[in-house]
């Protein structure tokens, strides 16, 4: 049975779907009718470990997973690929999370959705409507929880979806729903990348 989170709520993946091996992390969207360009939504993944403050610092820039960058170093997490234009039914992109095969030295993964080019664009997450994160058991295609973004985003041009993170040995994920007015390379350094 599939858990609603609200923002800030947490599940254990592994007591909710005992045997759990890999997590599919479905992400979807619907843009609003705008005039000028057109909307492209992107979902990234940044494999951390903790820093001494327990702040999530990315391993290095090899760990960094999106549509140019598909799988990590470990092979544990793979991306779907670049949807453009988030006007299909169901998940627009998908990660694909192998759990017993993430390096051990990562700690948390955050899962953001940035617009390509927003500020040239003049674009924010105020056109977005629908936003989701669903977590599924990847072997068995159950929902363990899902998060829906509801809150009002019109200043925003990422958003942090949610957070997979381990936590005594177990791995539990986070509903987040922050809003940023950051571009993909300003959330790269952010989490201690460089561009």
């Amino acid at each position: 049975m599939s858990t609603t989170l609200q923002t800030g709520h947490r599940i254990n993946l592994e007591k909710s779907a005992p045997g759990l091996k890999r997590v599919r992390i479905g992400l979807g969207w619907k843009v609003n009718a705008a005039e000028g360009h057109a909307f492209d939504l992107d979902s990234s993944v940044f494999l951390c470990k903790k820093d001494a403050d327990d702040h999530p610092v990315m391993i290095s820039n090899a760990h960094f997973v999106y549509y140019n960058h598909t799988t990590s170093p470990d092979g544990a997490v793979v991306h779907s690929g670049d949807n453009r234009t988030g006007d299909k039914d169901g998940d627009d992109e998908v990660i694909t999370v192998d759990l017993d095969k993430v390096d051990a030295a990562v700690m948390e993964m955050p899962i953001v959705v940035t617009i390509h080019d927003a500020e040239v664009r003049k674009q924010n997450f105020g056109s977005v409507s629908g936003a989701y994160v669903k977590v599924y058991n990847a072997d068995t295609g159950e929902t363990i929880a899902e998060y829906n973004l509801n809150e009002d985003y019109s200043d925003k041009t990422a958003l942090q979806f949610g957070s997979l993170y381990r936590k005594d040995g177990e791995w539990r994920f986070q509903a987040v729903g922050a809003g940023f007015k950051l571009n993909l390379a300003t959330f790269i350094r952010k989490l201690g990348g460089t561009v």
